[in-house]
């Protein structure tokens, strides 16, 4: 029974040392050596007693990062990854939430740590900053190591990811090995992942949908190579990277789909070793996804979802066509998940009845909860409803589902991206899902003004005025939700994972 996922690198390590496991622009590590320099950071770790506390692990995006990480799972703690690139502000916020015993960096970044660290407000006591390069001269500790590992339990958590709170204050979410390994072994049961697989790394390590890259490395026994986000503005040079480096999987946000299939990524040349396309992270357009499916139609698509709460807890493996106007199914649970989706009333919504409701996971994808903030975490994380003779935790995702003819779900919109306009509800989603369709679309979000009840379409592409994409989009939708407002930007603004902005759009146009 696996309750680590170190269990996983160690049996990687055993059958393959020499084997390729991680590659970024600047090096790669064999299995060995990756291990051994995890467990190198981790014996430096353990020595000061830190066994249970956070290490945030402050650094570029890299291979070493990923061996801080293991590092600190190696001294019985847990990490969060902080990008060097993040804002000052949203830093220095995490920090005083997290409070971390240790913030371990590069050396060149060594000095910025001990002023972050300094810099905190009282209220505990100040983390050591650790430079990572200090810690891999240290040696391995085996005794300490096994001591740390007797102990542990797959309800240890394992990392802390901070997410946008809906109050603009990060939430730090914290996760337990027990959420990996849960949706490690249901990767081996759904798809034929093995040591001849090479990930294409896109996402941030600080967004969850990275954890499918880094730990399937562990799984499997395959190899993550870290792809250069300046790649995704070259079209000819990604797909000669991927084919270079024989990417055969990648797990990407839409957004890094959506530009390839924008940019006619393929016109020249297609990825000829990938075998699946993964996406997560919001609604994956119709319209970029032909375009994938016909210049690379050997490869196995899924639409993964999941908010950071509950990790991947559903997935649609797309195996029928579908129109440009159409919406993907988020499918069905993932292994050892349960769903329910709830009305308003908390009654339960069955495939066929045409309802729609609130989608709600339990079971091993459930995060532990928010980092101290436990008034949060009772409000998101709370008793199933529908039975009360025991404790059973259920996450309310705030995600509005219904069932397709199908019995598949279909995701709808956030609770809070349904309006009520000229008397009726509509759902945000519905219009961007019309928009996106239309002819040189090529993103597009949509925001309510509550002040002047106005729908707001915000797209980006071919650029047209209000009454063409009326035109375009009154055979689509019914006339109550055409947009009261169109708006052409070049560009639509990014969070942190790369997803639309939605606040941003609000202060700008609102």
């Amino acid at each position: 029974m696996w309750k680590n996922v170190l269990e996983y690198l160690e049996a990687s390590e055993e059958a393959a040392p020499d084997k390729t496991a991680y590659s970024d622009r600047n090096k790669s590590l064999a299995f060995h050596e990756f291990a051994g320099q995890a467990r190198r950071i981790g014996s430096f770790l353990a020595r000061r007693q830190i066994k249970g506390r956070p290490v945030a692990v402050f650094m570029e995006k890299s291979v070493d990062m990923i061996a801080g990480f293991m590092g600190a799972v190696y001294a019985g703690c847990f990490y969060c990854p902080i990008d060097i690139s993040m804002p000052e502000s949203r830093i220095r916020t995490i920090l005083s939430v997290l409070r971390p015993a240790v913030i371990l960096s590069a050396q060149e970044n060594s000095g910025r740590v001990k002023a972050l660290a300094e810099g905190l407000e009282p209220g505990g006591a100040k983390p050591e900053a650790v430079v990572c390069e200090e810690a891999l001269s240290a040696s391995e500790d085996p005794a300490l190591l096994s001591a740390i590992r007797a102990g542990s339990v797959d309800s240890d958590p394992l990392y802390v990811l901070f997410t946008s709170g809906s109050t603009g204050i990060p939430k730090g979410v914290v996760v337990s090995h027990r959420v990996i390994i849960n949706n490690m072994e249901w990767l081996s049961r759904e798809y034929d992942f093995g040591p001849d697989d090479v990930l294409g790394n896109q996402v941030p390590f600080y967004f969850d949908v990275s954890d499918h890259d880094i730990f399937s490395v562990m799984k499997f026994g395959c190899s993550m190579t870290i792809i250069p986000p300046e790649l995704f503005t070259f079209p000819v040079k990604l797909v000669q990277f991927l084919n270079e480096n024989r990417v055969t999987a990648v797990f990407w946000v839409p957004f890094a789909l959506c530009m390839a299939a924008n940019l006619n990524a393929f016109a020249s040349g297609t990825p000829a070793y990938l075998r699946y396309v993964f996406f997560a992270g919001e609604v994956m357009p119709v319209k970029q996804l032909n375009y994938w499916r016909k210049y690379v139609p050997g490869a196995l698509y899924a639409n993964m979802y999941g908010p950071t709460e509950t990790y991947v807890c559903t997935y649609y493996n797309v195996t029928r066509e579908f129109h440009e106007n159409e919406s993907l199914p988020i499918g069905q649970a993932c292994g050892n998940v349960g769903l329910l989706v709830l009305d308003s009333e908390n009654r339960p919504v069955e495939p066929g009845d045409g309802r729609q409701g609130e989608l709600c996971v339990k079971g091993s994808a459930l995060a532990l909860g928010y980092y101290a903030d436990p008034e949060k975490t009772a409000e998101r994380f709370v008793q199933n409803p529908l039975q009360s003779a025991y404790p059973e935790l259920i996450y309310r995702t705030g995600d509005l589902v219904t069932y397709n003819e199908h019995g598949e779900l279909m995701y709808l919109c956030r609770s809070d991206f349904q309006i009520k306009h000229l008397g009726y509800r509509i759902e945000l989603g519905e219009i961007e899902t019309a928009a996106g369709a239309v002819d040189g679309v090529q993103e597009c979000a949509c925001i309510y003004d509550m002040g002047r009840k106005m729908i707001l379409l915000i797209f980006s592409g071919a650029e047209m005025g209000k009454r063409e994409m009326t035109k375009a989009l009154q055979s689509r939708i019914p006339r109550y939700m055409l947009p009261n407002r169109v708006i052409h930007m070049e560009e639509l603004p990014r969070n942190a994972n790369g997803k639309v902005d939605r606040r941003r759009l609000e202060e700008m146009w609102t």
